[in-house]
């Protein structure tokens, strides 16, 4: 429990010039006294001169001090249960709260301000902004943020997650809108920059190590636990959650990346420079940049890779979401190259698709000519599957189809039409119109018509009327193959 000054000071003054015990100076306070003792030994008054009844612990103190001079960072638990076996027989807060009083303080540790010249270092660091909501999803929000460390310029930028493709996409557009390249960039501890680190011995992300080399800046991690090392991006951080990102409003994360922009700018670049208080950031920064290293003549290709399995449906499922694909590539393995910005899908080198990037999940990213030409290769299969109907009813009509596409008239057409026919007449029937109509050099669905009609009336029979029936394939698709009646009449002369 902390206390005003006010009462720190009253505090002091009643054990010092009244000569008040502490449970004097607690009660007439209304406070605990265990907080009239932290003031008074935290203004240099002994343990032993501030407790005047003896304690439970005093017994055990020698054996105490000696275990924590052996064992500084032992925990309060385990020496508790050291001292219990000992005969201690008070409870463990009262004892914890009396071993904070004599646990060895380390001695306070002075730091150097350090400093550098201009286009020499930048810091680097991700921030968590909590979880956003994105459409139908809900997605962690991080920041990219890099300082120069002379001019303190700050470039800031939101990403849904902090894979190594947005932490180098992040370096890739800071150097850009800076126009330049510090010498050395120092980080953090981070998977995205290192891998593993026993002590001095440090093993690089081999993709930051690349990358690095590609835009000719050397990485700098920091030593563990020691924030200062990089501290101008800790405070930047902390000023871009209190006065970027604290009750702002955006829709979507290219707008919020939008106002990042504008707020460098317009908020951070105006502040007063560390370096040199009578120049703001913006200025600063424009003395720094000519001491940047240059840009290379292309950007550095950042993007996820990831290889992909297309299943019976024409997509590929990256990053909670689907995205089409040609049809032709169903049962196949394609890779995906993803950024912030698109989703490129590849066969080998060949491109076969590309879509913006979705950051919602459970959603279908479509290009309209990939679900059109599957329509297209529907309608064709099903063409091709009454074609063979025909086929296989009436034989002939392979010679009337040849025919037809000599002369350029619609195959669709014909075998539509051929099919009502075969529906309302039957297979023999048909294919003797078609054998008469082909031998006549005729190869309209027309005269087929006619032809049948002709031998109905011949033999006297009734017109024909259609049957409708349930839109099954197993009934629409089915193929019934005619078969010669000459056994029936056998039988009956075998009767007689």
């Amino acid at each position: 429990m902390g206390v005003s000054k006010e009462v720190e000071s009253e505090i002091l003054r009643l054990f010092y010039a009244e000569k008040w015990k502490r449970g004097t100076i607690a009660r007439q306070l209304q406070i605990h006294h265990g907080v009239v003792d932290r003031v008074l030994t935290r203004n240099g008054i002994s343990v032993e001169r501030v407790r005047i009844r003896r304690s439970l612990i005093d017994p055990y103190l020698p054996y105490i001090r000696s275990v924590l001079q052996k064992y500084p960072r032992l925990t309060g638990s385990r020496l508790y249960a050291m001292v219990k076996e000992r005969g201690y027989p008070g409870g463990i807060d009262h004892f914890r709260d009396m071993l904070a009083r004599h646990r060895p303080k380390p001695a306070a540790e002075a730091y150097l301000r350090l400093s550098t010249i201009k286009g020499e270092e930048a810091q680097v660091d991700w921030a968590c902004f909590g979880k956003v909501k994105i459409g139908n999803a809900e997605r962690q929000l991080y920041a990219f943020v890099i300082v120069l460390s002379w001019s303190r310029q700050v470039f800031l930028k939101f990403y849904t997650g902090m894979s190594t493709a947005n932490f180098l996409q992040g370096h890739v557009d800071a150097f850009c809108s800076w126009g330049g390249v510090p010498r050395q960039v120092k980080y953090d501890n981070l998977k995205s920059a290192v891998l593993e680190r026993s002590g001095d011995a440090i093993r690089f992300n081999p993709r930051l190590l690349d990358f690095a080399a590609y835009y000719r800046y050397a990485p700098k991690p920091v030593a563990i636990a020691r924030g200062n090392q990089k501290g101008r991006v800790e405070r930047a951080i902390q000023y871009i959650r209190h006065s970027f990102f604290a009750a702002r409003k955006w829709d979507g994360l290219e707008d919020l990346n939008n106002q990042a922009i504008v707020w460098c700018r317009e908020v951070a670049g105006t502040r007063p420079c560390s370096e040199d208080r009578t120049m703001t950031v913006a200025e600063a920064f424009k003395q720094e940049q000519g001491s940047l290293m240059p840009l290379p003549d292309n950007p550095y290709a950042v993007f996820e890779s990831t290889v992909v399995s297309v299943g019976k449906a024409p997509y590929v499922r990256y990053d909670m979401n689907d995205y089409s694909v040609p049809h032709e590539y169903v049962q196949k393995q394609l890779t995906v190259h993803a950024d912030s910005d698109w989703v490129r899908i590849l066969d080998g080198l060949k491109e076969v698709a590309k879509h913006k990037r979705c950051f919602e999940k459970r959603r279908q990213i479509e290009t309209t000519e990939h679900i059109s030409r599957l329509v297209e290769e529907k309608k064709k299969a099903k063409k091709g599957s009454g074609m063979n109907r025909l086929f296989c009813s009436a034989p002939t009509a392979r010679e009337m189809f040849r025919m037809a596409a000599e002369r350029g008239y619609s195959i669709g057409s014909l075998t539509s039409k051929l099919l009502r026919l075969l529906d309302l007449y039957g297979p023999a029937e048909v294919e003797e119109s078609i054998k008469e109509v082909v031998t006549s050099g005729a190869c309209h669905s027309a005269d087929v018509a006619n032809v049948l009609e002709r031998r109905r009336r011949q033999k006297g029979l009734l017109s024909p009327f259609a049957i409708d029936l349930p839109d099954d394939k197993r009934v629409t698709d089915l193929v019934v193959l005619p078969h010669s009646l000459a056994t029936y009449d056998n039988l009956s002369k075998e009767e007689q």
